[in-house]
């Protein structure tokens, strides 16, 4: 039995802060030597951050990129590291978007470094071009296939989406010998993907009879979250080792392999240095073998950590809090502020902004208007008070009636309608904003997915700020979000009323949500399957919603693109968010009702 001790680097790096993100990278390297590691494995993209998009058509980026690989090099010394960058082929020339018009290819790239000695690179060959992701506009594929042999063990290494690549690529190496698969990922959070996309890596260590090890990201990025849940698996598919979700840490776990099976056989490694490196052989594959100096036998075993997985409403809550810590941090905001209303989406954004960032650092401002109950305002200071958040009062009635009566002479005797509430809202947007100015605060939005779907929301109004905390979260989770974090401690932090009213913008005397929505229980299903899993209204219809609520709705999310196109950001948690996965035309002249 031949043992190899791996670890797992699932990092927070910073897209663009290549210095930040190499002081990581030799933190954890110093921390996998402590741990005795053979070879450690970063996510990919370690060295940009996860995804730097149109960074990559200025050269001097990628340039910096390579500077940093070389600063990383002279730390390896004694171990295997295998680190994502951006590669760069300067003798090949792009014709497309890819590094800029006639510039130099580039890869979405894995450094393999051996005792201060850079082997070569992969270059990933299967490029994502969905959803979120666009690397066909910066990257072309690579061609070959490397495989490593480090203590008499074939390890091979691919990147990311390779291990669902058509082409097989995982048989590949295992066919040209390699008895453990190395995965550096950045794959985003969305509820239900961590467990599919375990069982996933578990058939396939199964089906090609190797050891994978999964490296993966934590962090956010903008709209991302990285999850991190990083996980080494035994040939049959059994969980050696799994990392924690939403935080970094190294996975380590010593995995064993038996005699080296036919076909896989080592090449001939030359005692003359510590660092070998073998002819190429085939034409898909690098073989490097490698002599390291420090030998496994010598080292006691490690009790590998498999930490256990947590229910998906935790996980999306835990999602959240990081999208708004990293988003906070990485932008260098202070404080952050938002309007508290009494309801329960403004009361949700600020728990999960105080659970991100300490309540000293989130401002709530209650905004009333003529309209605005009691009830709501009892509320507002009972969340206040179990948050410990400063709150500031500020009524817009005197803003209302001042615009109301500079509009009349324009106006005239029109009646009342959707105008003055918008301006409510409108009004409390500026509010908020100015804010913002005067103290340097994020202001942070508290409209849902449901909402934003429908345009149930004000432009330039409660769509005003610069982060969208719940944006991705359709309302009835939005209930048991609350409900969730209501639970884990002695003390419900939002007021039971807030839960229990029915909800209402309180725009106008007594309003609520379901006088210009169908209840939410139905709205968020139809939601689901029209702007989600893109169905027709047929189909939605089919499954046994009425054709005029149908109907209704798809034709307000249609006519609503234009306000989500002006929205801020927010965190993705549904496996299709409103934004880079939904990419509507504005103008759009097709209607299929």
């Amino acid at each position: 039995m031949k043992t190899l001790r791996i670890a797992m680097a699932q990092m927070n790096p910073t897209v663009g802060d290549l210095n930040g993100n190499v002081r990581r990278i030799l933190s954890w390297i110093r921390e996998a030597k402590k741990a005795k590691a053979d070879l450690v494995a970063f996510p990919e993209l370690a060295i940009t951050g996860c995804h730097p998009e149109d960074l990559l058509l200025k050269p001097w980026f990628v340039s910096e990129n390579k500077r940093a690989l070389q600063e990383i090099i002279p730390a390896c010394r004694g171990l295997v590291a295998i680190v994502g960058y951006v590669g760069q082929d300067v003798k090949r020339i792009s014709r497309s978007l890819r590094s800029g018009p006639n510039g130099p290819v580039l890869y979405n790239a894995a450094a393999l470094i051996a005792d201060r000695r850079l082997l070569g690179n992969y270059h990933k060959r299967s490029l994502v071009n969905h959803g979120i992701f666009d690397e066909s506009r910066y990257f072309q594929p690579g061609q070959r296939l490397p495989l490593l042999r480090v203590h008499g063990i074939w390890i091979g290494v691919t990147l990311c989406e390779d291990l669902e690549c058509s082409d097989g690529l995982i048989r590949m190496q295992a066919e040209g010998g390699a008895e453990v698969i190395v995965n550096m990922s950045a794959s985003p959070f969305h509820y239900g993907k961590k467990r599919s996309r375990e069982q996933f890596l578990a058939a396939r260590a199964q089906e090609n009879n190797v050891i994978v090890a999964y490296a993966n990201m934590v962090g956010g990025q903008d709209e991302l979250v990285f999850d991190g849940s990083s996980v080494i698996l035994d040939s049959a598919g059994g969980v050696l080792a799994r990392g924690a979700a939403f935080r970094e840490e190294l996975v380590v776990a010593d995995v064993g392999v038996g005699a080296v099976p036919y076909g896989r056989q080592a090449q001939p490694r030359t005692p003359r240095r510590k660092v070998q490196v073998t002819e190429t052989l085939g034409a898909d594959f690098d073989r490097y073998s490698v002599k390291m100096p420090t030998a496994p036998k010598t080292r006691p075993s490690i009790e590998s950590t498999v930490t256990e997985p947590v229910e998906e409403i935790e996980e999306i809550y835990r999602a959240l809090v990081l999208g708004v810590k990293d988003y906070v941090r990485k932008n260098g905001f202070a404080q952050v502020t938002l309007g508290l209303s009494g309801g329960v989406d403004s009361a949700l954004t600020a728990v999960v902004a105080v659970d991100a960032l300490g309540a000293e650092r989130v401002r709530g401002v209650f905004l009333p208007s003529p309209y605005t109950s009691q009830e709501s305002e009892a509320d507002v200071v009972e969340l206040v008070r179990h948050l410990g958040i400063d709150l500031s009062v500020i009524s817009i009635t005197p803003t209302f009636e001042s615009y109301r009566r500079s509009l009349t002479p324009m106006f005239g005797d029109r009646p009342v309608d959707t105008t003055e509430e918008n301006l409510q809202a409108r009004i409390r947007g500026t509010m908020l904003m100015a804010v913002s100015n005067k103290f340097g605060d994020l202001v942070l939005t508290t409209g849902n997915k449901s909402e934003l779907s429908v345009g149930y929301a004000t432009l330039y109004g409660d769509m005003a700020g610069g982060f969208a905390v719940i944006k991705d979260v359709p309302k009835t989770m939005v209930y048991a979000l609350a409900i969730f974090r209501n639970g884990l401690g002695s003390t419900p932090v939002i007021p039971q009323r807030t839960l229990d009213r029915p909800p209402t913008a309180e725009l106008r005397p007594d309003q609520k949500d379901e006088d210009s929505l169908p209840p939410y229980s139905v709205l968020d299903r139809i939601l689901q399957a029209y702007v989600e899993e893109d169905r027709s209204t047929d189909d939605i219809i089919k499954a046994g919603f009425d054709r005029a609520t149908v109907t209704r709705v798809v034709t307000m999310v249609d006519r609503s693109e234009f306000k989500r196109h002006q929205a801020p950001i927010g965190v993705k948690i549904t496996p299709r968010a409103l934004g880079k996965d939904r990419r509507m035309p504005i103008t759009n002249g097709y209607r299929r009702l």
